[in-house]
């Protein structure tokens, strides 16, 4: 699968749009990563773990995207784009979304 941020993709030719596709995954911190993160604002400095969890949420969500244009018989996506949200205290939504394209 051909994944872009770009409304074209070089060296292949657009030949039918399918529609918008996307995946999500909601992820909640947990207790003992906000105990070191509290821990880490004291002394400034990236938190490791909440990096590692947006990353794994991230994947995964690019994961169903492309099973979500699998569905519909799509061999890429074009214009992929992020969007995050806060759904509830300590839980955020990951949203990954595009547009379905077949290409040759």
């Amino acid at each position: 699968m051909i994944i872009v941020t770009t409304s074209t993709i070089t060296g292949k030719k657009i030949v039918k749009t399918l529609g918008l596709v996307r995946g999500n995954t909601i992820r909640a911190r947990n207790i003992g990563k906000d105990i070191l993160a509290g821990l880490k604002q004291i002394v400034g400095g990236e938190i490791e773990g909440y990096t590692k969890l947006m990353a794994e949420a991230r994947e995964q969500a690019i994961d169903r995207m492309i099973a979500d244009a699998e569905k519909l018989g799509a061999n890429a996506i074009v214009e992929m784009r992020f969007s995050t949200s806060e759904v509830m205290n300590n839980a955020a939504e990951i949203l990954a979304y595009g547009t379905g394209v077949v290409v040759e």
